[in-house]
C-alpha cells in the first residue's frame, strides 16, 4: 500500500459538495477509477439516516458494484463524512472496516476544518493517514 492515492480534482469537490447537501447526517459513497486514479464517485444513501454513523443498504451496495464492473472501473475507495466531528476515523469507522486495500475519505463540511478531505488506509486496527495527490481530468 502507498503513501498517497491519486484524486481526479471534480471527485473532491463532489464528495465535499454531498457532505454539505446533507449537513445533519453522514453522507457516504463509493470511489472508483482505473489504473490508480479515483475518477468516479457513486453517491449512495445512508441507510441509517444518522449523523454520527453510516450503512450503505446491501442492496445498494451490490447495484454501485455491479455499476463498476459494468464500466470496467476498479474500486479504489469509500468516503464518508463526519458533520460534527473531526475528520479522523472514529472507533466505528474502525471497526466496521472491511476494505484494507482501499483507501477511507472522511469528509468535513465544516467551515472550520483544516482539510476538509482526509484519506486513510484502515487495516486491522491499524490507522495511517494518506497524502490525496489531486489529477486534473
Amino acid at each position: 500500500m502507498a503513501g498517497e492515492i491519486r484524486v481526479q480534482v471534480k471527485i473532491l469537490e463532489e464528495m465535499l459538495c454531498h457532505a454539505k447537501r446533507e449537513p445533519g447526517l453522514e453522507c457516504c459513497g463509493l470511489l472508483a477509477g482505473r489504473d490508480g486514479i479515483v475518477s468516479e464517485i457513486f453517491l449512495a444513501e445512508n441507510a441509517l439516516r444518522s449523523a454520527t454513523a453510516y450503512e450503505i443498504a446491501p442492496k445498494d451496495l451490490f447495484r454501485l458494484f455491479r455499476c463498476m464492473r459494468e464500466e470496467g472501473l476498479e474500486h479504489l475507495g469509500q468516503y464518508h463524512s463526519h458533520p460534527a466531528s473531526e475528520n479522523v476515523p472514529s472507533p466505528a469507522d474502525i471497526e466496521q472496516s472491511c476494505y484494507p486495500d482501499q483507501a477511507y475519505f472522511i469528509v468535513s463540511p465544516r467551515a472550520d476544518a483544516v482539510k476538509p478531505i482526509r484519506a486513510f488506509f484502515i487495516h486491522d486496527g491499524s490507522v495511517r493517514e494518506i497524502e490525496i495527490i489531486t489529477i486534473e481530468p
